[in-house]
């Protein structure tokens, strides 16, 4: 359990410095435009170039977190951002493309870590306790984007530079590198289905890496599970209309501030906004799980409308943020503050609704294809849309009004979202359900065709193949407030828990030893 509780902390600490890293260059972008001498829909590009490759090579890492070492995939992926950061920080005014270019090279780094992160503490704990350990977890993205904006500005003023903002998060990075050294990586599903063998849980079909066809197969049978899913997708369309506008807004919000008050000091508005970005990010996530948690025992589908209301709450407190910003200040201060926070409340519930409806042998690739989907249609245009309305408004208006009308898309944008997640709470019941009984069943594999008509459950020991038929027993489970597994014979009448169907464990010992005594003979 200490192991466990190490690895979470390490996770905090990273994602902490992940996001960090990310909007630091926002809290510092006026002083980048000036030095590269560019305008709004480049400076939007700048982030748009981190995120392109940020998603693109997400499915690459999910795929690889789903077969290979998740320990190893992290070391690797925080140790090459810390570095590209770090060098990113040396660009000269004339060579442009290079700052991109590594910008783009930290997209890289950050990809290998936030598709296998939540799925180690999906292995690491269970019910409740996950939920919690996402809850701290997510805790850091509000934190980290918050303090991104102060430690870049701060860092800024103190040495006299912007490029010194870029010089901080580098250093706790490869700090965290050593920490991770020396923790030990739980097993794929071991702590949902104890009675599969690690052996078995890992290899996960470990000839599907021996030629690129398999592999290609192998991730096409990935991708034809994960969209049978309505839950997944419906949730993953949601949170992606969330990233467009938490994008746009995180990246444009301190300069079209400035624009609007021209007489405060474009330090003190960084500054403001960085702590809004912290504790309206900390209340959002904490008000997001709360609910999640005291609802979902009262409402079946509590998590897809936690989720649905928050971003609801978010779209008139985003309109006043913006019609407000030059006339009251104090106004769209307290307007930005309620969106950031109810834009935050689905943070650590979309993850959980994923580990809970997608297998643990398919949740790396899952949470990559959320983030590749997430990022393509939303926070990695969102910055260079926003940017390119602004200019193209820019020949008719001030900086002001063009951003303004520009970030009006935003809200519109959140309406989508609303709908996505009021959708899913049609399907989440049946998803978790299916999910469940694919993990008691041990037949993870068989998830991938799903279309299947096999009446029986195919098992493999000591290179045998066995097929077990439809007259195995069944048993019911269910996980108590103490997040144990628990289980009773269909004979035995129960009203604990959530009845559930599965293999009976014991008629599966059974004829191991059986084919055992064969093989003896």
């Amino acid at each position: 359990m200490l192991n466990a509780y190490l690895i979470v902390t390490l996770l905090v600490v990273i994602n902490l410095i992940n996001y960090m890293d990310r909007f630091t260059i926002a809290g510092v972008l006026n002083d980048i435009q000036t030095y590269f001498d560019i305008n709004d829909a480049t400076g939007g590009l700048l982030q748009t170039s981190f995120i392109v490759s940020y998603m693109i090579f997400s499915p690459l890492f999910g795929y690889l977190g789903d077969r290979y070492s998740r320990k190893y995939i992290i070391l690797f992926g925080v140790s090459f951002w810390s570095t590209m950061t770090f060098l990113s920080s040396f660009v000269q005014p004339h060579h442009t493309y290079l700052f991109f270019m590594f910008r783009a090279l930290v997209g890289i780094g950050e990809a290998s870590y936030a598709t296998v992160a939540p799925t180690l503490i999906a292995d690491l704990f269970i019910g409740g306790k996950r939920s919690t350990m996402l809850a701290v977890f997510y805790f850091a993205i509000p934190v980290g984007s918050g303090l991104g904006y102060i430690v870049g500005i701060l860092m800024s003023q103190m040495f006299g530079h912007w490029t010194w903002a870029l010089r901080f998060t580098p250093i706790f990075g490869i700090i965290s590198v050593f920490g991770f050294l020396f923790v030990t990586e739980p097993a794929r599903g071991a702590i949902e289905q104890a009675n599969l063998r690690r052996s078995e849980l890992d290899s996960n079909n470990d000839n599907t890496t021996r030629s690129f066809r398999l592999i290609i197969e192998s991730l096409t049978k990935d991708v034809r599970y994960l969209t049978s899913i309505p839950t997944y997708l419906l949730t993953t369309l949601g949170f992606t209309c969330v990233c467009f506008s938490v994008g746009a807004v995180s990246w444009w919000a301190p300069t079209f501030m400035q624009n609007a008050n021209p007489d405060t000091a474009k330090e003190k508005i960084g500054l403001i906004f960085g702590v809004i970005a912290c504790l309206g990010g900390l209340s959002g996530v904490l008000i997001g799980y709360s609910c999640s948690r005291y609802f979902r025992s009262k409402f079946p589908a509590a998590d897809s409308w936690v989720c649905a209301i928050g971003v609801a709450i978010s779209i008139p407190c985003t309109v006043l943020s913006i019609a407000f910003a030059n006339q009251s200040p104090t106004i769209s201060w307290l307007a930005i503050f309620l969106a950031v926070t109810f834009l935050s409340t689905n943070w650590s519930v979309v993850v959980d609704i994923l580990l809970y409806v997608i297998i643990p042998q398919r949740r790396s690739t899952a949470q990559s294809l959320q983030i590749l989907t997430s990022h393509i249609l939303g926070d990695a245009s969102s910055p260079f849309i926003i940017g390119a309305i602004s200019d193209a408004f820019s020949s008719d208006f001030d900086k002001f009004h063009s951003l303004s009308y520009a970030l009006y898309l935003t809200p519109l944008v959140l309406v989508f979202g609303v709908l996505f997640f009021g959708l899913s709470a049609r399907f989440i019941l049946k998803d978790e359900h299916r999910c469940k009984q694919m993990i008691s069943n041990g037949s993870a594999e068989s998830s991938t065709n799903s279309d299947s008509n096999s009446d029986g459950i195919d098992l493999v020991h000591n290179n045998k193949h066995t097929t077990i038929s439809n007259t195995t027993t069944t048993t019911n489970s269910f996980v108590d407030d103490n997040d144990n597994i628990m289980k009773f014979p269909n004979n035995q009448q129960t009203d604990i828990g959530t009845r559930q169907n599965q293999v009976d464990i014991g008629f599966i010992n059974n004829l191991y030893q059986y084919n055992n005594d064969n093989d003896d003979e």
